[in-house]
């Protein structure tokens, strides 16, 4: 004995075309939460001693172009003094006018960062945008637990 409870007719038994996207609605609300909590979190700022280099050396070229911040926040051009206001032309007279040479930076350990990146900016604003920083070579290479003395061991 067979009993149709719908009334009669095919209608509700069609198949349903439209999709349900609460699920998938859902899924990314959390997903959102998680990234919102967590992102925050993948930034870290903290005080930090940074190590000597223990990268090889690259050759030098001929005539390198130094830029030296000594002690007294005064700058050197190679051997000679110069001005911060002379800066421009100083380096275009000892690149000969090329903006892509190289310009080693080297600094007294004193000297504030602040004081590197003012040089650094008023370098980019001369136009040489290629700038090393030179330091001294890690003779500790055998041993990469050392790492950088601290304030009392300079």
């Amino acid at each position: 004995m067979a009993v149709k409870l719908d009334g009669g007719g095919d209608e509700g038994l069609g198949e349903v075309s439209e999709i349900n996207v609460t699920p998938f609605i859902d899924v990314m609300l959390v997903l959102l939460i998680i990234f919102m909590v967590a992102a925050p979190l993948s930034t870290v700022d903290v005080p930090v001693d940074l190590p000597m280099s223990n990268a090889e050396p690259q050759e030098r070229p001929d005539e390198p172009v130094y830029l030296t911040i000594q002690e007294d926040l005064s700058l050197s051009l190679g051997e000679r003094p110069v001005a911060r206001d002379a800066l421009a032309a100083g380096l275009d007279a000892a690149t000969k006018g090329n903006r892509d040479e190289r310009i080693f930076l080297r600094a007294d350990g004193s000297v504030p960062y602040s004081d590197i990146m003012d040089v650094m900016n008023a370098l980019r604003n001369a136009g040489y945008l290629k700038i090393g920083l030179v330091g001294l070579e890690d003779l500790g290479k055998s041993d990469p637990e050392a790492g950088c003395p601290d304030e009392a061991g300079r």
